[in-house]
């Protein structure tokens, strides 16, 4: 039976005190799961995705990613936690000044892994999201569906176990968006990595089976 990689009960995050966007919300994601969370803008998807990567800690309730109480986790913690989550933004979050192919080996040089692990793993990569062309360019020059392939395959550069990703498709073409549903698949599919993604809506023709969480007026709700 698949374990529990993470796990919230009476969840309440806020960036005020007195004034929470996710309301005391209790969901378990198992590993290996697709997993969607929607609802409305402003609805609290992004607050949800912060406090699974420890950017914005409980105000009350439990929230466990991985076995780590994030209420009171300490950096060093956190930073360890960090290695095994892979996390794809909408607004992909590269470094401007450097290469794709440096962007793309960022979790691996934090990790210490070897120049040879590194260049290897990267070309890997870059091949898997048809970039492999691109590993000298700077993010700017490419285009929006190309700077989050880059971000995908940064984020799947590590082996993560569980991918969070915020709308991750959201401001990209048709051929775009269909290779980052590919990928989060073939992920999901051929690697069992878990995958948590925070969308406005369900992509159709989906191959893979998912769960659907849906938020609104701050409560977390599955969808059956």
């Amino acid at each position: 039976m698949s374990k529990n990689v993470i796990v919230a009960k009476d969840l309440t995050l806020a960036y005020k005190p007195n004034v929470p966007i996710i309301k005391e919300s209790s969901f378990k994601i198992r590993s290996g799961e697709f997993v969607f969370v929607t609802g409305p803008s402003g609805s609290g998807k992004s607050t949800l995705m912060k406090s699974f990567y420890g950017e914005l800690r409980p105000q009350s309730g439990i929230l466990q990613i991985g076995g780590v109480m994030m209420q009171d986790i300490k950096p060093s913690k956190l930073a360890f936690l960090r290695k095994y989550l892979g996390i794809i933004f909408q607004d992909y979050k590269l470094i401007k000044d450097w290469t794709v192919k440096k962007n793309v080996m960022l979790p691996l040089l934090i990790a210490g892994y070897s120049k040879e692990v590194c260049d290897s793993q990267t070309a890997r990569l870059l091949k898997h999201v048809h970039l492999q062309d691109k590993g000298d360019y700077y993010p700017l020059e490419l285009s929006g569906g190309e700077q989050q392939r880059v971000a995908m395959a940064r984020a799947l550069a590590h082996n993560p176990v569980i991918i969070l990703a915020d709308e991750p498709t959201g401001n990209l073409d048709e051929y775009s968006s269909r290779v980052i549903w590919r990928l989060l698949e073939g992920a999901n599919e051929q690697l069992g990595t878990t995958v948590v993604v925070m969308t406005h809506s369900i992509p159709p023709n989906l191959e893979v089976p998912y769960r659907h969480y849906y938020i609104e007026e701050g409560k977390v709700y599955e969808i059956a």
